[in-house]
């Protein structure tokens, strides 16, 4: 009877399957968080010079190992899921005063202005006019992240709202933020010269207001002046190489591009009265059919092509990645450049990298970083699964800016060491 009642023995190569079917699992884990990626030094691209021989010696995150979280810091499909749902942890709420300014063609432009809380290493006045990502503002929580790190390194910060990106602002002309716009970024650059008249500038872009600043810079020369250095992290170089990239499955791209154009047609459609509005003077080319489409966009291009290139007059979407991309300013660029990317960021293809690579052998004032991990303005730091408040891109940032301060201080110190020495001769 005991017999009977016995539970047979499963055969062995159930065992079998179950041991397969872990591994299996082990494996896509694995395989999904890149845990067998290593870590590493960035991989930098610059001209030996005097001046990136002194970056190298005052810079040490150019040198040292960026390790990101253990357990999920190698994938930049994470890194950047988690910038975007959450920005950073634990963000301070740095205090700043709000500044409108009424442009030319009607539209109130807003920047937030935030004072040093300490004294600047060089005992300098330095402001970073900073400009976000795209449909991003003052209050996002990677920006006061980083600004309240800058003001308590010394410098004083001023934050470019993109027109339309604020829900609490209203639009005052029929048109909004788009790709490539400078007119915004300039008239609070020139703010900020008029109302600080010693100060010298650091430039500073985030993604899309990498491409913004890069394209400032190089439209004119006037644009350089007081300014002591840019830095670029994460941007695309080039719209019209990017557009056909950014279609593709290949690492989910197509996937991002639908969750950004989701949210771009929510902030237009926030402001479709001051756009789209029967008492508002639209561009010729804008029409009301323009408004159906949109509803239909899944990308990032149908938006651009059936409305925002239109608010500037391009007769297509191809001349206005082509005009509005800093590719073509980028070698108009003479003060010292650190151009920043992943090379695991999702969103900019591989082949977009070969421009900051080629400019950095052609310009000693260019110096391209490219860490292995970080994704799209992700670059969390920490020991195994929980991140930092501050991350690798804001100290290296700051950290940047402090040298090209320091390099400055010490050149003007021998200019007016070798005036003295000539006036004594």
């Amino acid at each position: 009877m005991n017999a009977m009642l016995e539970t047979p023995e499963l055969p062995a190569v159930f065992d079998g399957v179950k041991l397969a079917a872990v591994a299996a699992v082990l494996y896509v884990i694995v395989r999904c968080l890149n845990l067998k990626s290593p870590t590493a030094p960035p991989d930098l691209y610059f001209q030996d010079s005097g001046l990136s021989r002194f970056l190298l010696k005052s810079c040490p995150l150019l040198t040292k190992e960026y390790i990101p979280p253990l357990i999920w810091g190698k994938s930049g499909h994470i890194q950047t899921a988690l910038y975007g749902k959450m920005g950073r942890v634990r963000s301070p709420h740095p205090y700043g005063h709000r500044k409108f300014i009424t442009m030319s063609d009607g539209a109130t432009s807003t920047f937030d202005l935030f004072e040093p809380l300490a004294e600047h290493c060089v005992g300098d006045d330095i402001t970073m006019v900073i400009c976000p990502g795209i449909a991003n503002h003052s209050e996002k929580q990677y920006i006061r992240t980083f600004v309240d790190y800058a003001q308590k390194n010394g410098y004083r910060c001023a934050v470019l709202n993109h027109l339309g990106a604020l829900p609490n602002i209203e639009l005052t002309s029929p048109r909004m933020f788009t790709y490539g716009c400078t007119w915004e970024f300039g008239a609070m650059v020139n703010y900020i010269k008029k109302t600080y008249p010693l100060t010298q500038l650091v430039v500073v872009g985030f993604s899309l207001g990498g491409n913004i600043v890069c394209k400032y810079l190089g439209e004119t020369q006037a644009n350089q002046e007081k300014v002591l250095c840019c830095v670029s992290v994460c941007q695309g170089y080039s719209a019209l190489r990017a557009q056909e990239t950014f279609m593709q499955w290949d690492q989910c791209r197509r996937f991002y591009n639908f969750l950004m154009a989701d949210n771009m047609k929510k902030i237009i459609l926030s402001h479709r009265q001051a756009l789209f509005g029967d008492h508002v003077k639209k561009p010729q080319s804008l029409e009301d059919t323009d408004l159906s489409r949109l509803y239909t966009a899944t990308s990032l291009m149908q938006i651009d092509d059936n409305v925002m290139r239109k608010f500037h007059g391009y007769n297509s979407l191809k001349e206005y990645y082509e005009e509005e991309s800093c590719m073509r300013y980028l070698h108009r660029i003479y003060v010292p450049l650190m151009l920043v990317n992943a090379a695991d960021d999702p969103l900019v293809h591989d082949s977009l990298l070969t421009i900051p690579k080629s400019l950095s052998e052609k310009r000693e004032n260019v110096m391209f970083v490219l860490p292995l991990h970080g994704g799209h303005l992700g670059f969390f730091e920490g020991s195994v699964l929980f991140p930092e408040p501050l991350t690798w891109m804001d100290k290296l940032v700051v950290e940047y800016a402090n040298a090209i301060c320091q390099w400055e201080r010490n050149k003007s110190q021998c200019s007016d060491t070798e005036q003295v020495e000539a006036d004594l001769e």
